[in-house]
């Protein structure tokens, strides 16, 4: 019989995910024997050196006189430029920063007012999408998950692109720009029609506005009245300068830069990109902050300090929430000491839940934050630093905000995409060769049976 339910899994799959998995002979002391890092990363979890890069740059050590090493706080640099300095100027003139961001992730230079100005309105000319692209690939075709719609829609740009194959620096810089700018539509668009064909919520969509940014636009066209505060737009736009870039290292960057250098469309390559971030180990952390202190309100008295200590050791101990052992949004690959994302964040968080009426909530954040890394290394005796990452101011933002689950982590993308056209555009510009690493293969020799002899 023909198999007509693609989505089950029979006792047959089942058979054979059995023999798939008893084939596996990889076992965790290979690793050592043949000095393969595992996940490209070394016994102390630094990560193995693939490429230069003049992106970014991600600090979390001093280098002493002697060549020894000792944690600092964080510091993160665009194009050498830190980040919070880059925050403090703009911040400080009252005006928004992720074009400035994306400009300067892009061509290595700040923009002056004239240059700033003429970026943007290209962005601005860009930020639309073809009438029958919005009908026949957004509204007609509502999928489950906002990733999974979000990666559909860049491949359908390929069929909308005269040029799509050219990946000569001024056509890849033209496609960039476009998705740069087209991002916030395809995000939002897909979650209406997501939720409208989904959960039966009225369909409405609209039109960016020329006058506004990507954040501005970004509120204005996911919210059914069109209405933002200023400080909630300047609070969007300054978790999006912070989400824009983050060194060569980390996973989706470092898909970019493969796929990339196997000479495909920029489409391609993004939405390989896209499927990186998607996975929980990487784009969807804050979600799963967000749905910790979920739990943490819904089983105890947040108020008690002593409750709130307790929890968090169940957490650690695999008694509580999803039963993984973490404490989300505490603890950093890198950063030990700081992470200068949520330092950032936090600060503009705390303001924002004044006007939200959410200070408590952001007290309670605030205790986590203090009681977790003491627990952490007491419970784990670990001696490197822990401390609230980005992903734990983020989500808390993106709930004040008013902004759904679904579209944490394509907010994420609506802001990366900035440094992913970066890399794929110094990919092609400096590499010249395809990425192909070894793997040593352990599978020992062993002889073709003829069909009788098999069992």
């Amino acid at each position: 019989m023909p198999i007509t339910n693609f989505s089950e899994i029979t006792p047959y799959i089942r058979e054979l995910a059995a023999i798939s998995e008893k084939s596996c002979g990889i076992l965790p002391e290979m690793y050592y024997e043949h000095d393969v890092k595992k996940g490209l990363r070394d016994l102390d979890g630094n990560g193995v050196v693939a490429g230069l890069t003049e992106v970014s740059s991600v600090k979390a050590k001093e280098v002493l006189p002697d060549g020894s090493t000792v944690p600092c706080e964080g510091v993160l640099s665009y194009r050498g430029i830190n980040v919070r300095n880059i925050v403090r100027g703009f911040l400080s003139e009252n005006r928004p920063g992720f074009e400035e961001t994306v400009y300067l992730l892009l061509f290595s230079k700040l923009p002056n007012k004239e240059e700033l100005a003429a970026f943007t309105s290209l962005l601005s000319d860009y930020r639309s999408l073809p009438p029958s692209f919005v009908r026949d690939m957004i509204l007609k075709a509502p999928g489950r998950d906002m990733m999974n719609i979000l990666s559909r829609s860049v491949l359908g740009l390929y069929a909308y692109d005269d040029n799509p194959d050219d990946i000569s620096i001024p056509n890849v810089l033209r496609q960039c720009l476009q998705l740069i700018a087209q991002f916030p539509l395809l995000a939002v668009y897909g979650y209406q029609s997501f939720q409208h064909y989904h959960n039966g919520k009225s369909l409405f969509i609209h039109f960016p506005r020329p006058d506004l940014g990507c954040a501005e636009n970004l509120l204005y066209i996911l919210r059914e009245n069109g209405e933002f505060s200023p400080l909630e737009a300047k609070l969007l736009d300054l978790a999006l300068v912070l989400h824009a870039e983050h060194g060569g290292g980390n996973n989706s960057t470092f898909t970019m830069h493969v796929v990339t250098s196997s000479g495909t469309d920029t489409y391609s390559a993004v939405s390989a990109a896209l499927g990186s971030l998607k996975g929980p180990r990487h784009g969807g952390a804050n979600i799963k902050v967000m749905r910790m202190f979920d739990d943490m309100k819904a089983n105890i008295d947040t108020k008690s300090e002593d409750a709130v200590r307790d929890y968090l050791v169940r957490l650690l101990d695999r008694k509580a929430f999803d039963r993984a052992g973490l404490i989300y949004g505490m603890g950093h690959a890198v950063y030990s000491i700081s992470d200068p994302r949520a330092d950032i964040l936090r600060e503009s968080a705390r303001k924002l839940s004044i006007e939200k009426g959410m200070e408590e909530e952001f007290a309670l954040y605030e205790k986590v934050a203090a009681l977790a890394p003491e627990i952490i290394a007491e419970k784990r005796k670990m001696y490197k630093g822990v401390s609230a990452n980005v992903d734990f101011y983020s989500g808390m933002v993106y709930k004040m905000l008013g902004l759904p689950y679904e579209l944490f982590t394509p907010i994420f993308a609506v802001a990366r995409i900035a440094g992913w056209s970066a890399h794929r555009l110094e990919e092609i510009q400096c590499a010249g060769k395809i990425i192909r690493p070894a793997y040593i293969c352990v599978k020992p020799e062993k002889p073709y049976l003829p069909m009788a002899e098999r069992k």
